[in-house]
């Protein structure tokens, strides 16, 4: 099943080296492909480097794809994480 979903960063640092770690981590758990869509770029959300060439910053907004047969749990564990800072203290 393949669900999209618009997301705003609204963490301070955006999706910087330790928010693009958590996040490539959380998508490991699932059994999905997983992208993140900002502009014109897209990245796998397994490839932190990837992530990180998004250059998503606070208030920017990113579209997540997932497909597979996890992709609703995905879906929503990556969303829950984005709206909650990547679990930083800001």
């Amino acid at each position: 099943m393949l669900i999209r979903k618009k997301v705003e960063i609204v963490n301070k640092l955006g999706l910087h080296a330790r928010a693009a770690t958590k996040l490539v981590q959380l998508a490991n758990q699932h059994n999905a492909d997983i992208t993140l869509i900002h502009g014109d770029s897209s990245a796998p959300a397994n490839s932190v480097l990837a992530l990180m060439m998004l250059e998503s910053s606070q208030g920017k907004t990113v579209e997540i794809v997932c497909d597979g047969e996890d992709a609703t749990a995905a879906m929503e564990a990556i969303t829950a994480l984005i709206k909650n800072k990547f679990d930083e203290s800001e």
